[in-house]
């Protein structure tokens, strides 16, 4: 289906839901016209339409929190869009990982079993497809380019947050930070050419 072969609405947009490729969370419900799709697909950035400014605009210009574009999915009505995306920080201008950070419904979130297991698979894959990927479109293919040291240095980021999220006390918090953890620590072993199979093997000779 082409862009303009969606069913737009009556004002030139479409909701968007905009999701993590990685934990599966929902991060931001927003609108896009087709000059803020086209750019997505384009650039492999998350672009919207803003309501309120009535003016285009693309996540992160302002607060560096930049998302990388995985993929681009539409309903079966093709009047809402899905952006798959791999962010660089908060999704939220609040500062919190997702826009949907209050609950109006008591209790945790359901994880569906096998979850992780699923995740990792689909994570390998995504980075050893990002390998030839453009640094200037992909945020894994920049990592893998700037070698140990660029990689290493966001791991030791990644772990400070890690640690600080766990004191602040918030699940959803440190549910994101520590998958931002394991994201630049897988990155970093496809970097050496570790494969994770080996980490896993380490782990059963321990368990023994």
């Amino acid at each position: 289906m082409r862009v303009d072969e969606l069913a737009w609405g009556a004002d030139g947009l479409l909701p968007v839901v905009v999701q993590d490729e990685r934990t599966g969370a929902v991060l931001t419900l927003a609108y896009a016209n087709r000059e803020a799709l086209e750019r997505t697909l384009a650039e492999r950035t998350t672009h919207l339409f803003s309501r309120s400014r009535d003016a285009l605009w693309r996540k992160g210009e302002t607060s560096g929190n930049v998302q990388s574009v995985v993929g681009v999915d539409y309903d079966c009505d093709a009047d809402a869009l899905l952006y798959r995306v791999v962010p660089s920080g908060p999704a939220c201008h609040t500062g919190t990982p997702s826009c949907f950070s209050d609950r109006l419904l008591g209790g945790e979130p359901q994880v569906a079993p096998g979850a992780f297991e699923r995740a990792v698979a689909h994570l390998r894959a995504t980075i050893e497809a990002r390998r030839s990927a453009s640094p200037e479109t992909s945020y894994t293919a920049k990592l893998l380019a700037g070698g140990v040291d660029r990689i290493g240095k966001k791991i030791g980021e990644e772990a400070t947050e890690v640690v600080i999220a766990a004191k602040n006390g918030s699940r959803d918090e440190l549910r994101w930070e520590a998958a931002d953890l394991l994201y630049h620590l897988f990155v970093l072993l496809a970097e050496r050419d570790l494969d994770l199979d080996e980490v896993g093997e380490e782990l059963l000779r321990r368990a023994k």
